[in-house]
């Protein structure tokens, strides 16, 4: 009974910090944290009770991953761009 639940709650952890790390992805020190948390416990979860949920929380983890790293390749392109024009104003 103590595995079936153990296994469940990190299911739920990390199906819950896959939804925390998919809404924040604005702010990268909490998504890409609750990503990385949601990814260990849902490999942890898939591997004991609760499948279905620990595979939401992965899914969720590498998706707000990827998310966060496009957003800062956009972040550092808008960024690098405005400093070009800023120099060719400049001349």
């Amino acid at each position: 009974m103590d595995n079936q639940a153990n296994g469940k709650g990190f299911s739920i952890a990390s199906m819950v910090l896959g939804v925390i790390s998919i809404v924040s992805f604005c702010i990268h020190y909490v998504s890409i944290i609750s990503a990385i948390l949601a990814i260990i416990f849902g490999i942890i979860g898939k591997n004991r009770d609760g499948r279905g949920m620990a595979i939401v929380g992965l899914v969720l983890g590498i998706i707000a991953i990827l998310l966060d790293v496009l957003m800062i390749i956009a972040v550092i392109s808008i960024f690098n761009n405005a400093v070009d024009n800023l120099f060719l104003i400049m001349q």
